[in-house]
């Protein structure tokens, strides 16, 4: 039985990116990839199915643009996900929320990126119970990568 391959990750950066380092980005995002695969959530996975998943990185005005046109809101938001496979983070959302969370702005970052792969994955976040268990999903997901190898071996023990 042949194991399929992984989606690419491809991160475009739309706007000042100073605090983010995008290679380690990239290695972050792909040691997230396989853990967001095995995570299925109650709608239809796409993630599986992916050449390619796209990460544009962009400002509050642009998301906030996307958000109106396909959504219906023209507020900013943290993320938006399309099935085809590309994922929107706002980094002004990101720089915002970061202190909130305890997080640096890669870390918020990063974690936008996971609640984009998971949603890619079929978890959704309109309604609770579905909210609080994709969250402690994306959390548990963060907690793993920013732990490093060390960590993460223990837990496959």
């Amino acid at each position: 039985m042949s194991v399929p391959a992984l989606p690419r990750i491809e991160i475009f950066p739309h706007t000042d990116c100073a605090e983010i380092s995008l290679d380690r980005l990239t290695a972050q995002a792909l040691a997230a990839l396989p853990r967001c695969l095995v995570s299925h959530g109650g709608e239809e996975p796409v993630l599986a199915t992916l050449e390619e998943v796209e990460i544009s990185l962009v400002s509050d005005e642009v998301i906030a643009g996307i958000h109106g046109e396909f959504m219906d809101d023209p507020t900013p938001t943290d993320v938006i996900t399309f099935h085809h496979g590309e994922i929107l983070i706002s980094l002004d959302t990101a720089r915002r929320e970061a202190p909130a969370h305890g997080h640096t702005v890669a870390e918020e970052t990063l974690l936008y990126l996971i609640h984009g792969l998971l949603h890619l994955s079929g978890h959704t976040d309109l309604h609770e119970p579905d909210r609080s268990a994709m969250h402690r999903e994306q959390e548990d997901i963060l907690r793993q990568i920013l732990a490093g190898p060390t960590e993460v071996a223990a837990v496959n023990r």
